[in-house]
């Protein structure tokens, strides 16, 4: 098995050690390695999947401002710069009727740039392999070791079952909230974790937009969302009780849940088309912290896991990938380990803002379980936040602000 699987990319499946061992090739693994190749840190990226399932893995698509500024000043946004799209309106539907913002407008004025998830990742990954990077594809890291000492080591499983173990300065994990990183953190790493205790049944449909704005609809059968991902494909999401299989609605029950909640029959009927892809998502918050621990470091959804209410996770991975790049060059090429060492309080900094907003969004759509049986209660001051959304200029300019924010 090659070290990477293009022909663009620098051979060596005999080297068994790098300055930085990267494992995932997601947004952050790949933001991260490109910013380090670029000023000549040796790396490595381990990636389970094969190299198609790495392209081809479906997954949010808006991009905040702070992230297409990334992008741009580490040479990264050739893609986005051809096929991106901007976008700044979202519209909220309820029993009192519909409003729309146009957030763009308001707050700092910035949109957000819809560009899919698996064309950023082609993009990046095909970057750090024509600049020489290399990738193991098939590798699965199974654990770190002797991460509290200055050589820590990777055991890998090869897609031939067979063992090795990669030597490294530094181990960034950017492996999501199952992977490596989080299973050989030390005793004294703490966890907090929030189950929201709302799901989702999300849905990819090979069907055109409906309507010009993220559509968020409050209804009495629970919430649904309507983002648009291209000119035919559009990303659908449905409240659903917890618990609930992936393919437990028909396609026809799908649809018809999605014109009730969205009320087509007030605003407009909805394009349908297959559905490509389901999966049910829960609304989960999770933080480690500190997300150093000696010579690993986590990044992404291995150090926080956000709810998908405010198209958050992909961004603060970005923004937390370029963080550590460039602390681990200010490190490994000019000998300075500060920002190494500031690199968990900055990130974390942004997470748990991403985070309150996050739970705002949650209280904003959802009537949530509520063990004190005062839900009449709770479903008046969800009205009320909505009310103000639609009328105060104030509450309009902060959520614009948050929003787009990171």
């Amino acid at each position: 098995m090659t070290e990477s699987e293009s022909p663009g990319a620098v051979c060596d499946p005999g080297s068994d050690s790098a300055d930085v061992v990267i494992v995932g090739a997601g947004p952050a693994g790949l933001v991260l390695g490109n910013i380090l190749l670029s000023h000549g840190v040796d790396c490595v990226v381990l990636e389970r999947a094969d190299r198609d399932s790495v392209e081809n893995r479906a997954r949010a698509g808006f991009l905040v401002p702070h992230t297409v500024r990334v992008l741009e000043r580490n040479g990264l946004d050739a893609g986005i710069r051809r096929r991106g799209r901007e976008h700044g309106v979202c519209e909220f539907r309820t029993e009192d009727g519909r409003f729309r913002l146009d957030y763009r407008l308001l707050g700092r004025g910035e949109p957000h740039t819809v560009y899919p998830q698996h064309d950023l990742v082609a993009d990046l990954l095909d970057l750090y392999l024509d600049g020489g990077g290399r990738v193991r594809f098939g590798a699965e890291a199974v654990a770190v070791s002797g991460a509290d000492g200055p050589t820590p080591a990777v055991t890998v499983r090869e897609a031939d079952g067979r063992p090795l173990r990669r030597r490294a300065r530094y181990v960034a994990a950017c492996d999501g909230r199952h992977g490596v990183g989080r299973r050989s953190l030390p005793p004294g790493a703490v966890r907090h974790h929030r189950d929201h205790g709302v799901s989702w049944l999300g849905l990819l449909a090979e069907a055109p937009p409906s309507l010009d704005a993220v559509g968020y609809s409050v209804h009495p059968r629970g919430f649904a969302g309507h983002m648009a991902r291209s000119a035919d494909i559009t990303r659908y999401y449905l409240q659903c009780a917890p618990g609930t299989r992936a393919d437990a609605w028909s396609d026809d029950h799908v649809w018809g849940e999605l014109a009730l909640r969205m009320r087509a029959s007030a605003y407009g009927p909805l394009a349908s088309g297959p559905i490509v892809r389901r999966a049910v998502v829960d609304l989960e918050s999770d933080v480690i912290e500190p997300l150093r621990h000696g010579s690993l470091f986590l990044v992404g959804d291995a150090a926080a896991l956000i709810s998908p209410s405010a198209a958050k996770g992909a961004n603060l991975a970005v923004l937390e990938a370029e963080i550590l790049g460039q602390a681990l060059v200010d490190d490994l090429v000019h000998g300075d380990p500060r920002a190494l060492d500031r690199y968990s309080e900055r990130c974390l900094a942004h997470i748990w803002r991403a985070q309150e907003f996050s739970r705002w969004m949650i209280r904003l759509l959802h009537e949530l379980p509520d063990p004190g049986g005062d839900s009449l209660f709770r479903e008046r001051l969800r009205y009320a936040r909505l009310a103000a959304l639609r009328d105060s200029a104030s509450a309009q300019h902060w959520f614009a602000e948050n929003y787009v924010g990171i």
